[in-house]
């Protein structure tokens, strides 16, 4: 496998897998009820948008294609995220299953840059990125920790 191949690769999965991400908030954001997680949502899918545009232009700029789908791992948790919502507290079973999402990225981004064969172009844009992933993740990680603290 070529260079542009391998950077295109590793991208494409993570441009996968944030897209999981952004769907599942959009999602999310229209079946709860709590105004502040409602923003909150929409506000962490737009910044997984930003994500994917970046990781998009950076295979582009490769001479590949963009990802332009989730994964179906994503598809299960978010469908399992409505299941447990409708059969207990459905903020919390969205947080929970939203701060899985985040673990899962995280650590897709953290195996990108720690793998030696990942492609310099493709180890570049991921760890610019990383702080945005970071934050996402422990935003969400702190959001359940409260919630769970509180019931």
């Amino acid at each position: 496998m070529n260079q542009q191949s391998r950077t295109t690769g590793t991208l494409n999965d993570l441009i996968a897998i944030a897209r999981d991400g952004q769907e599942f908030y959009q999602d999310a954001s229209t079946r709860i009820d709590d105004v502040e997680l409602k923003s909150l949502f929409t506000r962490i899918a737009g910044t997984k948008a930003t994500i994917i545009a970046e990781l998009g232009a950076a295979v582009q700029a490769v001479g590949g294609d963009p990802e332009d789908s989730g994964t179906l791992r994503g598809s299960m948790q978010e469908m399992y995220a409505r299941v447990r919502a409708a059969l207990g507290d459905k903020e919390y079973s969205y947080v929970a299953e939203l701060e899985e999402s985040e673990d899962r990225l995280l650590h897709a981004f953290e195996d990108a840059v720690k793998d030696d064969s990942t492609p310099a172009a493709a180890r570049s844009v991921v760890t610019r990125l990383m702080p945005e992933v970071r934050a996402c993740h422990d935003l969400m990680r702190a959001r359940k920790h409260a919630m769970k603290g509180a019931s």
